[in-house]
């Protein structure tokens, strides 16, 4: 009959899906190995005015467990200025902590959580060093207070930096297209394998809100600095005592390198005979035009070549003073 439509009266019958994929059952295998070491972290903070009324301020992020003993990996922005540090376990318990360490110059921070009644499962531990451009990663985290979600996608650069404290900036960054969001800060990239290789700390969006392109520090890195930081609390800032000059002054002396403003009087700079800007303004302050035998054009770029070097270690500098060019060893001190 035309114009007439038979419909069901009871529920369909449920197709079969028949086997996941071999790439679906690998990412839920990661993803269900891995989901147990990543945390929830919760900050509370002053009010900024200091106002001892106030009701104060909350935060939130990521993080990861780094060992049995109840070290927790975080970014250091996280926990930054905060009074209080509560941890979410996997088992849905929330647990006090406390920053035992932070480095501000490659945004990294451990805590040690006050009680540990459950089993801790520590994350696996991978390399930043052989990874390539296009492999498959993986971010696990809370963004915007979703706990435990995950994203995925590639590795879409590395060896990016990023701007830290002091005018420093973290090398070896890894830029990844997978989603990235308020509240994964802290929390860890992962190959394919479920190795950590970076930990999640910044996007680079107009809106506040992923846009295709988010940043990790490297494994490498966080495997260097966090037994520092439960070790001793902090980490040395290589560096030889100066002060420099804004970028701008270089190119108008028709130099490009690190302009040296002023020379901490007892440093290893003072020691190596480096000269800043002469009060009467009859002088300019040396141009280091190279260190270790690399150029570089600024702090951010002398800093990483002495933080190579290493503390205690002799670095080569290259220097120019009023049109001639000369070369110095300055022993790298911290100056933190």
């Amino acid at each position: 009959m035309r114009g007439v439509f038979l419909t069901a009266s009871e529920p369909r019958a449920v197709t079969a899906r028949g086997s996941l994929a071999e790439a679906e059952e690998s990412t839920i295998a990661l993803f269900d190995a891995t989901s147990p070491s990543v945390v929830y972290i919760f900050t509370d903070r002053a009010e900024p005015t200091g106002d001892p009324g106030g009701r104060g301020s909350r935060g939130a992020g990521s993080g990861f467990i780094w060992d049995a003993a109840g070290h927790v990996v975080t970014n250091h922005h996280v926990v930054e200025g905060a009074t209080r540090v509560a941890v979410r376990l996997d088992s849905g318990e929330a647990v006090p902590a406390r920053v035992i360490g932070f480095a501000p110059n490659s945004d990294l921070a451990v805590l040690r959580l006050s009680e540990n009644r459950a089993a801790l499962r520590p994350i696996p531990i991978g390399t930043s060093d052989d990874l390539k451009v296009g492999q498959s990663v993986f971010a696990i985290g809370n963004p915007f207070g979703l706990t435990r979600s995950l994203s995925t996608g590639v590795i879409s650069a590395l060896e990016r930096r990023l701007p830290a404290g002091s005018g420093r900036e973290i090398a070896g960054v890894i830029q990844t297209d997978a989603a990235i969001n308020p509240g994964n800060s802290g929390g860890p990239l992962l190959d394919s394998a479920g190795r950590l290789i970076g930990v999640n700390t910044a996007i680079l969006s107009g809106s506040g809100s992923f846009a295709g392109i988010g940043f990790a520090v490297p494994a490498d890195t966080v495997n260097r600095i966090v037994p520092k930081l439960i070790r001793d609390g902090r980490v040395p800032t290589p560096g030889i005592g100066i002060r420099v000059a804004p970028e701008q002054v270089g190119a108008q002396l028709g130099v490009t390198g690190v302009v040296v403003a002023e020379v901490i009087p007892g440093s290893a700079a003072d020691r190596a005979g480096l000269r800043g800007f002469d009060p009467s303004g009859r002088r300019t302050g040396d141009v280091i035009t190279h260190a270790a035998g690399q150029p570089v054009a600024t702090l951010a770029e002398l800093a990483t070549q002495l933080e190579q070097t290493g503390v205690g270690h002799p670095v080569t500098l290259t220097i120019w003073r009023e049109g001639r060019t000369f070369t110095v060893d300055v022993t790298v001190i911290d100056i933190s």
